[in-house]
């Protein structure tokens, strides 16, 4: 039981006896900095059900308290507030608890509950990865990892968008302007490849519109009657009906693509258990609509198409099936669902990360699959995030305006380069070493600044700003994580590294006490964050953790200048245990940590 169980026990009882009243519940907050405590009782909200004074009522509770709770130390009442302080026996106990525990605030994965899918990533194969990717790919990664050390079964997965009139623009580019070129021959990753083909492809179209404009053709009539957009719509008739040269250069293409994007995955430390592409999956979920015609979950207009009525439940009519019976996105999105549970049967929910634009396609895409008798649609979550801005504007992929996401990692870790230099702290570093360290420095950085943020929020993104060693980022996480490391190899060769448990006996200065509630807090910022799906709650967990342990250091000695035995043997192993949970809270968010710096 946790403390805060095993008081609200108590205050409830104390009412009870004292006061003859029931309390449903019992609101507590953290006692603030000026008071003496560990925890605070708020009593004002019992006047509800016990009549009095509230500073009367707070003393005769603490008093309460005091006598009959062993962890109750002492108590103060400042106006409706009942601070409690807690012996420091009960925090040594904890503490012994834990310090061995290398995944300390991670629950073993429960297989008996129901797996939960995590859908990230899903890329279009016609250009590369770009700095909205980056973001969306940190967000599904770090929200799986979370979801897995609160006990749950996750599997990652992505849906790759691989066919549609945007990939045959690039692959009808680089059949005019691309001269048999290859990744081999240019030296180029195939995801730039085939993306500088459908940069190349707007700037034809774009100079086609103008032509037939000047002809007198209206802007519109220029923009549907451009030859080369005519030869693309073509170019996905022939891929749909299978014409095998069409479908070659498709393959040809696609496959450059992915070898790109595998590079780009490895490099931001992303992974995936099963990938599902938009050509298998687009023609999913025509069944289901036959289906739903029968249930009176759709229905048909005079023109043949299928739609689902949403207005009883505030939304509008919806699109399932064309006139011509092909099928939409939703169609598809549908289908893709159902497949998937069909493929993993004990996927019970998933999460979808996609972008904040899309937000009413997955309020119907999940009403629908609850319309349909599925009961796991209650378990659907839209992972709905803000785009990322840069100080220059907006990206825009077709004007080839985006933030690279191979070029980003690449200058992060330059960044991180120039400002270690400056700092001039890494002598005695191989230039292996350095390059490494640099990698780390960069790619923590970046992807602290993103998670650190709510999902929901737009970003602006500065990569400078990302990599200060001060202030509220991953680097000054990781510096700090470097710096204890530094200390408990200092301990090692002073012989002082214990692993006896620290005695009940021991007092704790309001530093070691700080910590300690601190490290308490782990497990159920764990927990908080995977049921709100947000990564930012274990960030700003860990940099709260950082700031209480470096002031911890400024105010204590630890191994140089502490005399006291005992005391050193708590504060290294304390130390230790906070570099765990730095670590392993950054593992969450897919960040390293280095172990000098």
């Amino acid at each position: 039981m946790s403390l805060q169980d095993t008081l609200s026990n108590h205050v409830k009882q104390a009412v009870k006896l004292m006061f003859q009243a029931d309390l449903e519940s019992v609101e507590f907050q953290a006692t603030r900095k000026e008071f003496a405590g560990d925890i605070t009782v708020v009593v004002f909200p019992m006047l509800r059900v016990v009549k009095g004074n509230p500073v009367q009522i707070g003393e005769t509770i603490g008093q309460y308290l005091v006598d009959n709770v062993e962890e109750v130390k002492a108590f103060n009442v400042v106006k409706g507030f009942l601070n409690i302080e807690i012996n420091d026996s009960y925090f040594v106990t904890f503490f012994n608890t834990i310090k061995d525990n290398d995944v300390y605030g991670f629950i073993k994965t429960n297989t008996e509950d129901k797996a939960v899918m995590v859908e990230y990533s899903s890329p279009n194969t016609n250009k590369p990865l770009h700095l909205g990717h980056i973001r969306n790919n940190l967000l599904g990664f770090s929200v799986a990892e979370i979801l897995k050390a609160s006990g749950r079964e996750v599997y990652k997965t992505q849906i790759i968008n691989d066919r549609g009139i945007h990939i045959c623009k690039s692959m009808l580019a680089w059949q005019r302007f691309g001269n048999e070129e290859t990744p081999e021959s240019t030296g180029l990753k195939g995801d730039k490849l085939v993306g500088n083909y459908y940069v190349k492809f707007d700037q034809e179209y774009k100079k086609e519109i103008e032509v037939l404009k000047g002809q007198g053709k209206t802007e519109e009539e220029a923009k549907k009657e451009a030859p080369i957009l005519v030869e693309a719509q073509n170019m996905l008739l022939k891929w749909e009906s299978g014409d095998k040269e069409t479908v070659a250069l498709w393959e040809t293409m696609n496959q450059w693509v992915y070898d790109g994007f595998n590079v780009t995955y490895k490099n931001l430390g992303v992974d995936f258990d099963k990938l599902y592409y938009e050509s298998q999956t687009y023609l999913l979920g025509k069944e289901f609509v036959d289906e739903g015609l029968k249930t009176g979950v759709f229905f048909k207009k005079e023109d043949g198409s299928v739609w689902c009525d949403l207005t009883e439940d505030g939304l509008d009519e919806k699109i399932v099936l064309r006139s011509d019976g092909t099928a939409v996105y939703m169609t598809q999105d549908i289908g893709t669902a159902i497949q998937r549970v069909k493929d993993f049967p004990n996927v019970g929910g998933m999460v979808y990360t996609v972008g904040n634009e899309q937000e009413y396609h997955f309020q119907v895409l999940f009403l629908i699959i609850k319309k349909l008798g599925f009961d796991w649609a209650k378990n659907l979550f839209h992972l709905s995030y803000g785009m990322v801005d840069l100080p220059s504007g907006k990206m825009k992929s077709r004007e080839g305006t985006v933030v690279d996401a191979d070029d980003l990692i690449t200058g992060m870790a330059t960044t991180a380069q120039e400002i270690s230099e400056e700092l001039g702290k890494l002598d005695g570093y191989s230039k292996e070493e350095k390059q490494e360290l640099y990698k780390t420095i960069g790619l923590g950085a970046l992807k602290y600044y993103l998670l650190k943020v709510d999902p929901k929020k737009r970003i602006l993104f500065d990569p400078k700003e990302s990599i200060d060693f001060q202030g509220n980022t991953g680097p000054f996480i990781q510096y700090t994580y470097a710096r204890i490391q530094s200390i408990l190899r200092k301990a090692k060769v002073n012989n002082v590294v214990s692993s006896s448990l620290v005695e009940l006996s021991l007092e704790l200065h309001d530093k070691e006490k700080t910590l300690l509630k601190q490290l308490q807090l782990f497990p159920e910022v764990i927990q908080n964050a995977a049921n709100n799906h947000s990564p930012a709650l274990i960030a700003n967990y860990i940099y709260e953790l950082v700031k209480d342990y470096n002031s911890f250091f400024q105010n204590l000695p630890i191994v140089m200048g502490n005399d006291d035995e005992q005391s050193m043997n708590f504060r290294v192993q304390l130390s230790q245990t906070v570099a765990n949970t730095i670590k392993n809270g950054f593992s969450l968010l897919g960040i390293n940590v280095p172990e000098r710096m």
